[in-house]
């Protein structure tokens, strides 16, 4: 599946906030993500046409499950790569930015490897 980083974002976003209260709203995403409510409206707008997210009448926003597949596993990505960079050392708060940073262009096998080596070393 092939989308771009910034509806990956707001994805794992959404996923984020169901998980927390069951459901997200624009204004959460937008200050979440720093953006603009215009913004996160017009992304909502293209998520929905695209079948990722459901939007209910009271503007609640949660994800299909094609949605929630693609959120889960960027959210697994940003995880793992935060548990990686900070067992080599570094800070937490600089492991989850630069996590966020790579989680979306890192291609699948070196992901594996830092799994791998995750397990093998834990």
């Amino acid at each position: 599946m092939n989308i771009h980083e910034s509806a990956e974002d707001y994805l794992e976003t959404i996923l984020m906030f169901c998980e927390e209260n069951g459901s997200a709203r624009s204004v959460d995403i937008a200050a979440h993500l720093g953006v603009t409510k215009p913004s996160v409206s017009f992304a909502m707008k293209r998520l929905r046409e695209n079948g990722y997210i459901h939007m209910g009448d009271d503007n609640r926003i949660t994800l299909t499950q094609m949605g929630e597949d693609i959120a889960r596993r960027i959210l697994e990505r940003h995880h793992v790569l935060t548990d990686f960079l900070m067992n080599i050392g570094v800070s937490e708060e600089t492991a989850r930015a630069d996590a966020c940073k790579i989680e979306h262009d890192l291609s699948e096998e070196t992901f594996a490897a830092i799994q791998k080596h995750i397990e093998k070393n834990m």
